[in-house]
């Protein structure tokens, strides 16, 4: 039996000439906890080809969402922004991962801190209705180099406050913090400068960290939490005080 299943592309959006997300059919039998990824491809003729995707939906939600960058020369992104409306895609049938807030010790605050795509995760986490039921206040931080790079802005701004079931508790709780790094906007510092100005004062006490995005977003942001006294949760089902996605990690 494979290891992977087919589902069908049914909707692609560009954001810009580096990024693009697409939805696909989601088979009855696939269950996912919100945070989760897959292993996603193309079945080629030498064989499949993929990589590891975070899941964008919400767990209840009838389609699965993926967010990716475009890469020219890239195995698989240089095939997958080419993708069509009807295209197979392949997936891994067991969605698994570390960042889940499952894994973080009971808090006041939950703090998202997302780099690039690494946004997609929280995507899925802000959509789920047991997060705003733990937290007092969650609050999402996207840092990307460009203004055009901040997909998804206009769902966090106005999209995901007027949901039917959410968008009260999305009003009251969510705080979404777009920063561009690279050219004049409102905000123009990386995660690890907000930190160290304590744009946002984090406190180990009562603050619970996710954090998702390139490998040395991960190592930075990861070794200021650890000197204010943050602890990692060591993995799968084992509490800290805040939590990463060790797959993605070299």
């Amino acid at each position: 039996m494979s290891r992977f299943a087919e589902e069908t592309v049914v909707h692609i959006h560009h954001w810009n000439e580096k990024l693009f997300s697409f939805r696909t059919t989601r088979t009855d039998s696939f269950k996912f906890r919100n945070g989760h990824f897959v292993m996603l491809g193309l079945e080629l003729d030498s064989g499949p080809l993929t990589r590891a995707y975070s899941i964008a939906s919400a767990n209840y939600e009838e389609n699965l969402e993926f967010f990716s960058i475009k890469v020219e020369n890239g195995p698989l992104t240089s095939r997958l922004q080419n993708l069509k409306l009807g295209q197979k895609v392949i997936m891994s049938k067991k969605p698994v991962g570390t960042l889940v807030t499952d894994d973080l010790n009971p808090g006041k605050r939950l703090i998202l801190l997302a780099t690039g795509t690494g946004l997609a995760p929280f995507i899925s986490i802000t959509k789920d209705p047991e997060v705003y039921e733990k937290y007092d206040e969650i609050i999402l931080i996207h840092s990307v180099r460009r203004a055009s790079d901040l997909a998804y802005s206009e769902h966090f701004r106005n999209t995901l406050p007027k949901d039917k079931y959410l968008g009260e508790l999305v009003k009251e709780k969510l705080r979404y913090i777009p920063t561009v790094t690279r050219e004049s906007f409102a905000l123009n510092d990386r995660i690890t400068a907000l930190i160290e100005k304590k744009f946002i004062d984090i406190d180990p006490a009562s603050d619970r960290v996710m954090i998702c995005g390139s490998q040395a977003a991960l190592t930075d942001i990861s070794n200021m939490l650890n000197e204010r006294g943050f602890s990692i949760s060591p993995g799968q089902g084992q509490l800290g005080d805040y939590v990463i996605e060790r797959a993605f990690v070299a």
